[in-house]
């Protein structure tokens, strides 16, 4: 198992800034997702561990030892890391055993055979070991892909958007063919993805990346739960953020004004201007008197229930706020909302409203 720790690192590719100061750390047999926009950077950060980019500043260890930084550059074979890439990258003139055991030659035979068959068992496919890829499923070849990592026992494994040519039946049941193969090798994986629920469904351990920059590292829970940037708190879990006024912090909660009302809700913010970051689940239509009173302007049908998308009188959002609703509610209705929760952060000056800016780099 290996640690990876990252200290100030910057890539920039002309003008545009794909790392810009990333400080990390990933302990070691952790299932680590990167997570974020189209254009964040995330590809680039998982290159630059995997040697296929050099930084221009900043340092790389993994498992302690430097492998990138002042005066020092490791090559990528000599990193002692698998990478599975999304394209699977396996030859079709080969067996699944001949491309699993592809790499491993200076092995002694016998050696050889033994990895190929415990790799091949890891992934539950050494009833396939003597067909070809073209004979296999998108998610047979995904694990042919990922036990050709495993046998030459890494001590990282990086997977590039693993799961992005499988269809959403597949992908699920990969899913929880990574969290079982991952427990079972205690291998550190890097695993990265721009789709959250993949993310938070796999990951012991998330980053969040915006525009070359860090913005929280946390257990899936905890980024859900407790942003700790307005841009975490919008791009997670759908998030929407209100402007309100934080007037005192006591014990993990919050006083506020939100328009004429007073609110004590969890949250981090001294007095001030404050964000207050909203989920569907956070809220419901009011049955006696309101928080806030919308219009609604659509609905939509999904999971049993009906998604209302509604604007809040007298606030200026860019976008509707979201809840759940078990009877339909006609858009153009005004209702009144109850706020059942919600996480209160500061305002910083000219916080961006969009998760992202457009997509520069990968």
């Amino acid at each position: 198992m290996a640690s990876i720790e990252t200290s100030h690192l910057r890539l920039a590719f002309g003008a545009t800034h794909a790392v810009d100061g990333i400080t990390m750390e990933v302990p070691s047999g952790a299932f680590f997702a990167l997570l974020g926009p189209s254009g964040c950077g995330k590809t680039t950060l998982l290159r630059l561990i995997a040697g296929l980019e050099r930084p221009d500043a900043g340092a790389i260890r993994i498992a302690g030892e430097q492998v990138a930084g002042p005066g020092r550059f490791i090559e990528p074979g000599a990193r002692g890391l698998g990478m599975v890439f999304q394209s699977y990258a396996l030859w079709p003139q080969m067996t699944v055993a001949g491309n699993v055991a592809f790499g491993l030659n200076r092995l002694p035979a016998a050696e050889r055979a033994r990895r190929v068959e415990e790799a091949l068992s890891t992934v539950g496919l050494a009833h396939a070991a003597g067909r070809r890829p073209h004979e296999l499923s998108g998610g047979q070849r995904q694990r042919v892909a990922l036990a050709r990592s495993l046998a030459a026992r890494p001590a990282l494994i990086l997977l590039d958007e693993p799961l992005a040519n499988l269809d959403a039946h597949l992908r699920q049941s990969m899913l929880a063919e990574f969290r079982r193969i991952h427990r079972a090798s205690g291998t550190t994986f890097v695993f990265v993805t721009h789709d959250q629920n993949e993310a938070m469904a796999i990951a012991s351990l998330v980053g969040v990346m915006d525009r070359g920059r860090m913005e929280q590292i946390a257990p899936p829970e905890v980024l859900f739960d407790r942003p700790a940037t307005p841009m975490v708190a919008r791009f997670v879990g759908n998030g929407r953020t209100l402007p309100v006024t934080a007037l005192a912090a006591q014990g993990g909660r919050v006083k506020l004004r939100l328009g004429s009302r007073l609110l004590s809700l969890p949250g981090d913010a001294p007095p001030g201007p404050a964000w207050l970051c909203l989920r569907p689940r956070d809220l419901s239509l009011a049955a006696g008197t309101a928080d806030l009173s919308a219009r609604v302007i659509d609905q939509r049908f999904e999971g049993g229930e009906y998604v209302l998308a509604c604007l809040p009188e007298g606030l200026d959002l860019p976008e509707p706020l979201e809840l759940r609703s078990r009877a339909a509610v006609a858009p153009g209705t005004l209702v009144g909302l109850q706020l059942r929760g919600g996480w209160v952060l500061p305002r910083e000056e000219l916080a961006p409203e969009t998760a992202s800016a457009e997509p520069a780099f990968a």
